[in-house]
């Protein structure tokens, strides 16, 4: 089983402990160079998951009213899809190629917002703000994160940060764009704005974003579970797995919450925005920070406070002030979050093995994001009289919480009990 890399780990000649199966010969890896030419894949998607909730809180006021339950299945099976090559990474990576990969997220994601500019029910836009921008996702998500990964070893945390902070960048700039369009212009021009956006961004990535080692296709499994034999992958996957049904809800809902405490529609899209745009900054400061005092031990500490933040601000929040501070701080340790799991992953299975882990361990954010936001919107109308999000916000900080012990569990596998050994 690899071992962890704590700075000092070779990644000269080495043979694959996770496809030892796939194959036995020797590979020559490049060493991370971290620096000069791997600062070109650090561009990322754009934060069109972050507005989705602008889009929905528009379909149930203007369009399909009082409708949200069913909506939120657009959400969902965005989530889903952004991960539905996970298992099948590795060999989508050495077949096809990150060049043609993120091309095929350049059609999907722009054909996606302009047919939805068409749409006038809601079937209409599972299958175009859901499945076509959910495969889009997912063709870019994994080659950005993977190629961070590669080109960067002691500054690792802080390249992965950097890469996962153009989502938040896209969040922050789209938040107030879309509002501001559907206001002025409507929801048609406001998707097609979206489409040329990304049109544009993922172009870039597509012609930038390489892989620093180009695995053998020799014997190469379409489908490898073999990392789930590694004991600390298996945690991270739990991770993955029971997290992502809880870290949505505040993107996803707290727009909607704003409105329900009596909040104005732009203060719901300005809360949107700061949740972005702090993420930028907690995707990029705790990746920088965890290089120092070790990934494990931040990614500990970002998972665990984004369940007590849920549980002791939020939860309690009926005041403008109150929510604004949650928004900040939930942005902050759950940028940290989405950062730091990736980062552990690199020390957990070594380089030689990250694409196949990479695309096991993202596929865990799968069911949570297929039924994450369906069980929200359940539970937020479970009195059926009227909107409670209590049942909602208590699901997702407890979830998050376990969580955090699970990630505790990693860290103590990795060297011990010690809370200042850096890991």
């Amino acid at each position: 089983m690899a071992q962890p890399d704590k700075e000092q780990i070779e990644f000269g000649t080495c043979e694959s402990h996770i496809n030892d199966e796939q194959t036995k010969e020797k590979v020559e890896w490049k060493d991370p160079p971290d620096g000069g030419r791997a600062w070109l894949g650090l561009f990322c998607t754009q934060g069109y998951g972050y507005t989705l909730g602008i889009f929905l809180r528009y379909y149930n006021t203007t369009m399909y009213l009082d409708r949200m339950t069913e909506l939120s299945w657009v959400v969902s099976i965005w989530l889903a899809l952004s991960n539905i090559i996970g298992p099948f990474y590795g060999f989508f990576a050495a077949k096809v190629g990150y060049k043609w990969m993120l091309c095929g997220a350049v059609v999907f994601n722009t054909a996606a917002m302009m047919l939805a500019s068409v749409a006038h029910e809601i079937w209409h836009l599972y299958l175009t703000q859901g499945v076509l921008a959910g495969i889009g996702a997912s063709l870019v998500w994994f080659p950005c994160i993977s190629a961070a990964q590669q080109w960067f070893s002691k500054r690792r945390g802080l390249s992965v940060g950097l890469a996962i902070s153009g989502s938040g960048f896209g969040g922050l700039v789209f938040s107030n764009v879309i509002q501001a369009a559907i206001d002025s212009l409507g929801i048609q021009w406001a998707l097609r704005i979206v489409g040329f956006i990304s049109l544009v961004l993922l172009s870039i990535a597509a012609a930038t974003v390489r892989p620093l080692n180009v695995a053998s296709t020799k014997n190469l499994k379409a489908f490898n579970l073999a990392p789930f034999r590694n004991k600390q992958f298996v945690l991270l996957f739990i991770i993955q797995l029971i997290g992502n049904f809880a870290f949505n809800i505040p993107s996803g809902f707290l727009a909607s919450y704003a409105r329900h405490i009596g909040l104005g529609e732009w203060v719901g899209t300005n809360l949107s925005a700061i949740l972005a745009g702090v993420m930028i900054v907690g995707k990029i400061s705790t990746g920088f920070i965890g290089d120092y005092i070790g990934r494990a031990n931040m990614n500990f500490i970002c998972i665990t406070m984004t369940g007590i933040l849920c549980l002791a601000v939020w939860l309690p929040a009926t005041t403008a002030a109150q929510v604004w501070v949650f928004a900040a701080l939930f942005g902050y340790f759950g940028g940290g979050y989405m950062t730091s799991v990736p980062a552990v992953l690199a020390q957990v299975v070594g380089l030689e093995d990250i694409e196949a882990s990479n695309g096991l361990l993202f596929f865990g954010w799968f069911f949570g994001g297929l039924f994450g936001s369906p069980i929200s919107s359940a539970l937020i109308n479970a009195d059926g009289k009227e909107e409670t999000y209590s049942y909602a916000i208590i699901f997702g900080g407890v979830l998050m919480i376990v969580a955090g012990l699970l990630a505790w569990a990693v860290r103590v596998m990795q060297g011990g009990w010690s809370p200042l050994k850096k890991l």
